[in-house]
């Protein structure tokens, strides 16, 4: 999608509705002082339908809205009763897939791309609560327990419950760049990027009281990426041994030290090539990679494109003389 055009998107509140994950594709994508999307909230048939909350919710959209979207999200739902993904619903998601729309689902709203045999052959992920469930209910597909959400191209999937927002920024961010996104975080109050290869569970998300935690180090990290930067180091910066730092960072993050410290340099790498002229050797070494052969290397594996392919696909007017 070129950068700033506006999309819209149809969300699909299936019976027994996560309110929580429909609340997230909502805020995240529809809202109206970002203005990036135009989202409908639509169900089977429009009218009533009930959450898991023990509430129903108003929808003004039925299954007709799938067929004007460019993106479809369907949020989680109880894929154990009947009214879920019905044969209306599996084939509207199948031709709204066929003709060429993004399927997105958060949490269990994978059983209904599964149903519908979107997720045949490809990996995905889901609450890791009901991940041997969607194994074994639907054998052809890959499921893959431990990460935050999945991107397959043209369908994405998500865990549970807050991994939804993880999902629906980095929409943003492919869709309107790394600012849109972290704006758009920075509105909500969450963390800017959580890459899908993150755990789903991590032994301590928030540092018991007293304890510190390491949000301190990770501040100081960010601070130094154009720095070498080593685990020792950052293991002297917060007092701990390196095997015991890692293991904390760990507990806290859900992904290694090292890990998470390239995936802020990609992420400060994507931003200097959507804002600034930098040629990609300068953009390597203030993000600390050093070369633009190392940069290349990481920001393939996160991206699945070059730096300089992103930066023709981003490049704002302001920047137009841009050296690659």
């Amino acid at each position: 999608m070129s950068l700033g055009s506006r999309q819209r998107v149809a969300v699909l509140a299936l019976e027994a509705v996560v309110a929580f994950d429909l609340a997230i594709a909502t805020q995240v994508l529809g809202h109206r002082e970002d203005g990036l999307y135009d989202v409908e909230v639509c169900a089977a048939r429009g009218g009533r339908v009930a959450t898991t909350s023990g509430f129903a919710v108003d929808v003004p959209h039925g299954l007709e809205a799938l067929g004007r979207a460019g993106t479809v999200v369907v949020p989680g739902y109880d894929p154990r009763g009947a009214g879920g993904a019905t044969p209306e619903v599996v084939a509207a998601l199948g031709a709204a897939a066929g003709r060429g729309a993004r399927v997105v689902s958060i949490c269990t709203g994978a059983f209904a791309l599964a149903a519908a045999g979107l997720l045949d052959g490809r990996r995905a992920t889901t609450h890791w609560q009901h991940a041997a469930s969607l194994a074994r209910r639907f054998p052809a597909v890959t499921v893959d327990p431990d990460v935050l959400w999945v991107d397959e191209g043209a369908v994405l999937t998500s865990a549970g419950v807050a991994a939804g927002i993880d999902l629906c920024l980095h929409l943003v961010r492919e869709d309107h760049g790394a600012a849109a996104a972290n704006a758009a975080a920075r509105r909500m109050v969450v963390a800017p990027v959580r890459e899908g290869g993150q755990a789903q569970f991590v032994e301590r998300p928030v540092p018991l009281a007293g304890t510190g935690g390491l949000a301190t180090t990770r501040a100081w990290m960010l601070t130094r990426l154009a720095e070498p930067t080593t685990v020792a180091a950052c293991a002297r910066h917060a007092g701990w041994s390196e095997r015991s730092f890692a293991r904390r960072f760990a507990a806290e993050t859900g992904t290694s030290p090292l890990r998470w410290l390239h995936a802020q340099r990609v992420l400060e790498a994507r931003r200097l090539l959507e804002a600034t002229d930098l040629a990609v050797d300068d953009v390597a070494r203030r993000c600390g990679f050093g070369t633009a052969s190392t940069l290349r290397g990481h920001f393939r594996r996160a991206t699945a494109t070059t730096p300089t392919a992103y930066r023709r696909a981003w490049l704002r007017p302001a920047v137009a003389g841009v050296r690659s």
